[in-house]
């Protein structure tokens, strides 16, 4: 059973910085494209950032392009998502996820972005 657990979310100030994380255990890891996706409260749950397999190819939303930063490490079954420079619109629940067809999701953990 592959299972996916990030951590790092919190309550952090406009402008700075959080780093998640999500270890995925039971799997592959390497085999998955991995994502991360967040769902503000009454919204859809809308995609951030992609990496693929490899890390070799990354992609993101426009709202994030130049402020966030996806990377993984293989070696540790770990993808993670640096945030720099957050913005209040950034508060939501972020998700990980493995894989597209099947795809496995995590719990979630929450983003706070507030003075």
């Amino acid at each position: 059973q592959v299972q996916l657990v990030e951590s790092g979310g919190g309550l952090v100030q406009p402008g700075g910085s959080l780093r998640l994380s999500c270890e995925v255990s039971g799997s592959t890891f390497r085999s998955y494209d991995m994502s991360w996706h967040r769902q503000a409260p009454g919204k859809e749950r809308d995609q951030v950032a992609l990496i693929s397999s490899s890390g070799g190819y990354t992609n993101y939303a426009d709202s994030v392009k130049g402020r966030f930063t996806i990377s993984r490490d293989n070696a540790k079954n770990t993808v993670y998502l640096q945030m720099n420079n957050v913005k209040p619109e950034d508060t939501a629940v972020y998700y990980c996820k493995a894989g597209v067809r099947p795809s496995y999701w995590g719990q979630g953990t929450q983003v706070t972005v507030s003075t």
